[in-house]
């Protein structure tokens, strides 16, 4: 019995493996044109619910493949949706979207969490490929693109926003940034072949590995997590470090934002904070302010506002650091949304040279 099993063993091994030898009728194409086949014979009644999930690429990329199908053999068609038939069989029906990820995700974690994690995933926003390049850090762009032919990169600067095509330039060398500028001035219409090889690369060999690749400096993590803290935890979190190690902990202090850094803010910056911090978180995180950080902000109040605040400070009894620190941390938060909306310019000294804005 042991051989028979052995027999039928081997049998069923070489019907695998020529099965395999034997090239389907669908090897030639694509995943577009294949998607593209399947929707076809789907018809519009049954394909309408696909097509309304697709993105905009995927549109453009499925319809392009469709209008060049031509004529495509009933065999093929036969073999393509029973191929999706028999996976779809054997996954137990599953499939996974942004979306389906999103809602299992939100079952057990908190949405914020779920929010910054889908944004790894999700990578540059963007409805098209040059929505999603603009959206790349100049630097980031740049260091790719240093590798790259000058006419490519004159067709890709040609194409995204032009303040973010100039930091793009002023982030590569010199002699290759005037070439490709030369390039850009000479430059006629580009044929929509080499366009769509174009975006293929780029959605293939930057844009989906950007997330994976980009990696996030752990003394940028640690003093956003400091920043987090109240005031006696982070002081004796920084000192115990600066014990461990004086240069990881300057570094850390460089980065992180303080309450005091606000005085930093042009006069502009600070009158739209103020414009968008409560009456009474004002009034407490000043309450515990240093004379110079109250002085400040009194410099950047109308006569009238100033006086008002000075009433409520003196009328306050004692309150709890914690308190205090909260509000202060609620002002810090404020300002940093505010500047991630493009409402107002941060301006930290890291103390060697450098400037960090925000």
């Amino acid at each position: 019995m042991a051989a028979a099993a052995e027999r039928k063993e081997t049998e069923e091994t070489k019907k695998v493996s020529r099965a395999k030898s034997v090239a389907s009728p669908a090897d030639k194409f694509t995943g577009a044109e294949r998607a593209a086949i399947f929707l076809l014979a789907l018809g519009q009644e049954h394909g309408l619910p696909i097509w309304q999930k697709l993105d905009d690429e995927e549109l453009a990329e499925i319809t392009i493949a469709m209008s060049r199908l031509g004529q495509v053999a009933t065999e093929t068609v036969e073999y393509l949706v029973g191929s999706f038939i028999s996976q779809m069989s054997l996954s137990g029906a599953l499939v996974g979207t942004f979306e389906s990820t999103e809602r299992l995700l939100l079952e057990f974690l908190p949405s914020e969490r779920v929010t910054s994690i889908l944004e790894e995933v999700r990578g540059p926003a963007g409805r098209n490929m040059w929505e999603k390049l603009s959206n790349v850090q100049a630097n980031v762009l740049a260091n790719y693109l240093k590798n790259e032919y000058p006419q490519t990169v004159a067709v890709i600067l040609s194409k995204i926003a032009p303040d973010h095509a100039a930091n793009v330039l002023g982030n590569l060398q010199e002699e290759f940034a005037l070439e490709v500028v030369r390039r850009m001035l000479g430059m006629d219409s580009v044929q929509r072949d080499v366009l769509e090889k174009i975006e293929q690369t780029l959605r293939s060999e930057f844009i989906s590995n950007l997330a994976q690749t980009r990696q996030r400096d752990a003394h940028e993590l640690m003093a956003e997590i400091f920043n987090n803290f109240d005031r006696q935890t982070e002081s004796r979190f920084l000192s115990s470090l600066e014990e461990a190690d004086r240069e990881a902990a300057d570094r850390i202090r460089t980065l992180m934002f303080t309450f005091e850094d606000l005085t930093k803010l042009d006069t502009s910056s600070t009158q739209t904070l103020l414009r968008h911090i409560e009456k009474d978180v004002l009034t407490l995180a000043m309450k515990g302010a240093p004379d110079l950080v109250r002085d400040f902000f009194f410099s950047n109040m109308s006569e009238r506002a100033g006086k008002m605040l000075r009433d409520d400070l003196e009328a306050m009894g004692p309150v709890r650091l914690r308190d205090v620190d909260e509000a202060q941390t609620k002002m810090i938060a404020q300002a940093k949304d505010l500047a991630a909306k493009g409402e107002i310019i941060i301006a930290v000294d890291g103390g060697n040279g450098d400037e960090i804005i925000y």
